[in-house]
């Protein structure tokens, strides 16, 4: 059977730009084009030339695509000039993309108050606007700004600003749900009755907002209703609660029904398993911690907690699993809690290399501490590291790599040599190694950012400046995250700290602290990322 095509455009470099709190500079434009151009998209919205230094130096070095036809947007003229004579439609248009997308009210409230003209003025916008576009050779999109309101309150109206459109060459009108709140079953009869109309399905786009956090589900209800053009991005970027996320609606169109067999988005299937590398690429990008519960490539995704769970599992995954997680390019977790069952505990001994037997007595010991533990405030389900060692230590296949003196923190307050009032961190780490005493030193008085200025990454530093025999493993970790909780109130509070490390061979590892102190807790985490790391790099006690 023949699929239909379903167009994906892709608008994280313009609308996810909108984000309160991201600014992409010109390199991360460039990779995320690059990613997106791979991973298959039909469209890449680049930004707004002109409207920005970055957006124009962007489409100044356009980026070369070979799958996605790259794409500027814009807004259509304004009223008393004509569109060769409109400056910022002409700077859309100097860009030289294969591909423009212009922005146009459909709302008669919107085009009689926002933009103050008559409505056949609006629509004379429109429809020169994209004749002027056509005539020049691009590939029109229109932006239908308002469209589900616009259409509410005046139907003809907002049917007549699309045929103008239309009328003048363009390629696909988008209806846009701007404000984000008309419901799915809505936006489906909305779209049919648009394409009863005499708008057609295959020039038909649909772009959500995630308000009502039903941006995935009205553009799916609008592809149900004929739409053939989905406009989205990348984890959901947006203004203000986000757009339609392009990573969840990838897999499902690729691989749920009807979809997977009705249409053909033009990404390949196996192109899947790189979406959870690319969504975390852009989460890197914005130096954010990617959602854990985000659907398909989200790292609590596949984490299957409960021993009922996870004993089936191990059975056979589709017992809990709706897809297999590697198609995506994830992986199943089966984490260690107080929830955990001896499923759990072999599964996960097995992917760290351990083998035990069914019914060996140490499994019920490993679980009893890490129970009580858990008690005491530890997470093991967070920190995966730190639970290897607790079960290597009962196992007696913990190596004993070096032993920790002591350790001094100080924090000091003072001038620096401009004046400037500034906080300096200073840790002193002694272990013995084999019999050799080492004393190692670190302070933040040169550190690159105020986050390595605190105790913690002072302490980090002390402990992997000097290793002895075993400095060449640890020269590639790095400490990447860093939290704090306080699991209980009172004088007696217990803080726990979660730390995630990475090192050279991309490897990221977590591992956990607890203590009423907050640097013991730390220097316990920092402890057992280093033990960890060592152990999995085979360094030899």
């Amino acid at each position: 059977m023949t699929r239909e095509p379903l167009s994906l455009f892709d608008t994280t470099l313009r609308d996810g730009q909108q984000t309160h709190g991201v600014d992409f500079s010109l390199e991360d434009k460039r990779r995320i084009a690059a990613a997106l151009d791979e991973l298959g998209l039909a469209y890449v919205e680049g930004g707004w030339p002109g409207a920005n230094p970055t957006d124009s130096d962007f489409f100044d070095s356009a980026p070369q695509l070979d799958t996605a036809t790259f794409t500027a947007f814009g807004m259509t003229k304004r009223a008393g000039r004509s569109a060769g004579n409109d400056e910022v439609l002409a700077a859309v248009l100097n860009a030289n993309t294969p591909a423009v997308c212009l922005v146009g009210k459909t709302h008669d409230f919107h085009v009689e108050t926002a933009l103050g003209i008559t409505l056949d003025e609006n629509r004379q916008n429109i429809r020169e606007s994209f004749a002027h576009l056509v005539a020049q050779g691009r590939e029109a999109l229109f932006d239908a700004e308002h469209f589900f309101d616009g259409y509410k309150a005046n139907p003809d109206y907002a049917l007549a600003c699309l045929h103008e459109a239309l009328e003048a060459g363009c390629r696909w009108v988008v209806l846009c749900d701007t404000n984000g709140g008309t419901l799915p079953e809505e936006i489906g009869r909305i779209v049919s009755e648009v394409i009863a109309a005499g708008v057609p399905g295959e020039k038909l786009g649909i772009h959500t907002h995630n308000d009502t956090e039903n941006a995935v589900a009205g553009s799916l209800a609008a592809v149900d209703a004929g739409a053939r053009q989905i406009q989205g991005t990348l984890n959901g970027l947006g203004e203000r609660c986000g757009n339609a996320n392009l990573t969840s609606l990838i897999p499902t169109l690729l691989l749920k029904e009807p979809y997977a067999s009705r249409f053909d988005t033009g990404i390949p299937l196996e192109k899947l398993g790189d979406l959870t590398r690319i969504s975390r690429m852009l989460d890197d990008i914005l130096n954010r911690v990617p959602n854990r519960h985000a659907a398909y490539v989200g790292a609590s995704a596949f984490t299957h907690k409960a021993g009922l769970h996870a004993s089936a599992i191990l059975k056979d995954p589709t017992t809990y699993e709706h897809i297999d997680p590697a198609v995506v390019g994830n992986a199943r977790v089966v984490p260690m809690s107080n929830q955990a069952g001896q499923s759990n505990l072999r599964n996960r001994l097995e992917e760290a290399g351990i083998v035990v037997e069914k019914g060996d007595p140490r499994l019920q010991h490993i679980l009893d501490d890490v129970k009580r533990r858990e008690d005491q405030g530890y997470a093991y389900d967070s920190a995966r590291g730190s639970f290897e060692l607790v079960a290597r230590r009962i196992l007696g296949q913990l190596p004993e790599f070096f032993d920790v003196e002591r350790y001094r923190v100080t924090v000091e307050k003072r001038r620096n040599a401009r004046g400037e009032l500034i906080t300096v961190s200073e840790a002193v780490v002694v272990v013995q190694i084999g019999g050799e005493r080492i004393i190692s030193a670190a302070d933040s008085f040169f550190a690159e950012s105020e986050a390595d200025q605190g105790p913690v990454h002072a302490l980090s530093a002390a402990l992997r400046r000097d290793l002895g025999r075993y400095q060449d493993y640890i020269d590639d970790m790095k400490l990447v995250d860093f939290k704090v909780r306080i699991t209980n109130g009172g004088t007696e509070a217990v803080t726990r700290v979660l730390i995630d490390s990475e090192d050279g061979a991309g490897r990221r590892w977590s591992t956990v602290g607890v203590s009423p102190n907050i640097v013991d807790a730390s220097f316990q985490a920092l402890s057992d990322a280093v033990v960890w790391k060592l152990i999995r790099d085979g360094a030899s006690a």
